[in-house]
């Protein structure tokens, strides 16, 4: 098109004529698209596209990514927020010049129950023989009954911060909260293809109760033993926690009766390790598992709390727990890797 403009004498008439077999009478280009190429190829002396103009990044300065990193290394564990007033910087900027410039990653610390001196040996030992067992069979994790109570609470839903009333004027309307707010105390057994329970440990008008040994050996012989029978399920081992009610003279001979040479606890053929809530499916799993379902469409009462939690533990499939016994073998190797201490090959995988 430049070509033809300049060998028609700069003539716009006689250029479009010109470009007519090219194109056909319409689909050339414009009077008004040929004046503003040749207005650019006259001025710039080329017809391609100026290259749009970047604005300088002051923010992301060497010098500023020097100091966000010095920052970091003398304190990891400040907030951006912080991070920012002090270095003068806008938070945006903060948090590009970490992530994006020093590639640096926000993680969580990770919560873990403490451990004593000499809970790492019955860790161990617990670990050890566990190992031997699974050498022996591997399948031996599937005869384990695991078993635990958990409180479920019933603390309200309101999350001030974003609940806003739009009013003319204030409403003050406030939302009252319980001093010591209601709770639902459920028991269950765990094994590799189900869940058994739930139980409530409840009075007459459905309140929450303490699980004292009488109660406990209540639960086993009015509920455990029948659901035992209705699964047949024989040659099991029995795990339990260390709780008083758990292990008083009375219940363990009462667990000794049916589970013969075969109790994982304080007490029991087996030791069970204290403070070794990661080592029990029920709190590795189970229990943070339900809370996370039961709780979505807000239960005003525990009556509403306890069909969630009973509706929630039917949808668990045998498959899903299944999958946690094997993920509970993980943790024994863990153990044993970690002579009895925290597991982090497991808490920090990658």
């Amino acid at each position: 098109m430049l070509k033809m403009y300049y060998q028609n004498e700069c003539s716009l008439v006689q250029t479009l004529r010109a470009l007519r077999p090219f194109y056909g009478r319409r689909g050339g280009p414009s009077k008004s698209t040929l004046q503003r190429l040749v207005a650019k190829f006259e001025s710039t002396g080329s017809i391609n596209n100026l290259p749009t103009p970047v604005r300088a990044k002051t923010a992301r300065s060497a010098e500023n990514i020097a100091a966000v990193r010095d920052s970091v290394q003398e304190n990891p564990r400040q907030s951006i927020h912080r991070r920012s007033q002090e270095l003068g910087l806008s938070q945006t900027s903060t948090w590009r010049i970490l992530r994006q410039d020093l590639g640096l990653h926000p993680y969580k610390i990770q919560l873990t129950q403490e451990l004593k001196v000499t809970d790492h040996r019955q860790r161990r030992s617990f670990a050890d023989w566990a190992t031997v067992c699974l050498a022996e069979d591997p399948n031996f994790g599937r005869k384990i009954i695991f078993s635990d109570e958990a409180h479920f609470w019933m603390n309200g839903y309101v999350n001030k911060q974003n609940c806003r009333i739009w009013d003319d004027n204030n409403p003050h309307e406030v939302h009252q909260v319980a001093m010591h707010p209601q709770k639902v105390t459920v028991w269950c057994g765990f094994w590799a293809g189900g869940v058994i329970g739930p139980y409530f440990f409840e009075n007459d008008v459905g309140e929450a109760i303490t699980v004292t040994g009488e109660r406990y050996r209540r639960m086993i012989t009015d509920f455990f033993w029948p659901k035992l029978d209705d699964l047949h399920l024989d040659d099991m081992w029995f795990q339990q926690d260390g709780a008083t009610s758990h292990t008083a003279d009375a219940t363990m001979d009462l667990l000794h009766e049916r589970f013969e040479g075969m109790v994982i606890s304080r007490r029991g053929d087996v030791n069970w390790p204290p403070r070794s809530c990661d080592l029990s499916p029920l709190d590795f799993f189970l229990w943070g598992f339900l809370k996370s379902q039961v709780y979505t469409n807000k239960p005003q009462s525990t009556d509403a709390l306890k069909v969630n939690i009973a509706q929630a533990i039917a949808e668990i499939q045998p498959e899903l727990c299944g999958r946690v016994v094997e993920h509970w073998t993980t943790r024994i190797r863990a153990t044993v890797r970690s002579r009895g201490g925290h597991l982090n090959d497991v808490i920090f995988h990658t």
